[in-house]
């Protein structure tokens, strides 16, 4: 057989084996993408119903009938029941059934306006929209029957935040101030240019007035050639009479 065609044929051979290991790597993608893509498909349709007001849990074998995922494998299904449902933070497993996990389980209008107002009380501050529509079945409807005992504030990234509209703290404030409120042009500043700004217009902040903080005390220098102690003498006018006994009483003449 001549070398050339052995070249030919060990070409051949590679290629086989190339083209193998190529397409195992290719079925171990696709499945492992279609694996990851049933559990998406499930967990959005377990949101979905949630939020229309379907909370109860259902089997596995139900919602992979609802979901129309009935031609998956035993291998799939049992990672579905192992793995992938059991540590997936959206899902809430209860005695073999699973139900949708939102941030915030909230049953009714009722609930929401008992969250809004305990954040307010505790400082916490807004909720997510995105967040009240995930956990509040119809919550467009709740939202509109709660009318202004809510406040709506659009952040920068065009989120909605939703926050108590607590009655008892409305007080009217002076047209006066308010337009001196309104003159400052703070948009776009962030605290070091507003703390600049305060200072050029003679204004302390509010870092100045706070509780300064105490250097700890250095220790003093030692000299480097130490110093005479100089005692005081007292009762210099008895200079001469006064013996010294320090060395034993003196004998007597």
């Amino acid at each position: 057989m001549s070398g050339s065609r052995l070249d030919l044929l060990s070409s051949l051979a590679h290629s086989r084996t190339t083209r193998q290991s190529s397409n195992g790597n290719f079925n171990i993608k696709a499945s492992s993408g279609y694996k990851f893509g049933c559990l998406a498909k499930i967990v959005n349709y377990m949101k979905t119903r949630h939020q229309g007001g379907d909370t109860h849990f259902l089997t596995l074998d139900e919602i992979l009938d609802e979901t129309k995922l009935l031609d998956i494998s035993m291998k799939q299904k049992q990672w579905l029941m192992t793995e992938a449902l059991v540590s997936n933070p959206k899902i809430e497993v209860r005695d073999g059934t699973y139900g949708f996990k939102p941030k915030y389980n909230l049953k009714d209008k009722k609930a929401l306006l008992r969250l809004l107002d305990k954040h307010d009380q505790l400082g916490l501050g807004g909720v997510l929209l995105d967040d009240v529509e995930e956990g509040l079945p119809n919550s467009a409807k709740a939202i509109k029957a709660l009318g202004d005992q809510i406040i709506f504030v659009t952040r920068p990234d065009k989120k909605k935040i939703l926050f108590y509209n607590d009655r008892h703290c409305h007080f009217v404030v002076d047209e006066e101030f308010q337009k001196l409120w309104r003159s400052v042009p703070v948009d776009s500043m962030d605290e070091e240019k507003i703390e600049e700004y305060l200072k050029k217009q003679g204004i302390s902040s509010m870092q100045e007035t706070g509780p300064k903080k105490v250097l700890p005390v250095q220790g003093r220098k030692k000299n480097s050639g130490q110093r005479k102690r100089h005692f005081k003498t007292h009762n210099n006018h008895l200079a001469g009479v006064l013996e010294d006994y320090s060395e034993g009483v003196p004998a007597k003449k």
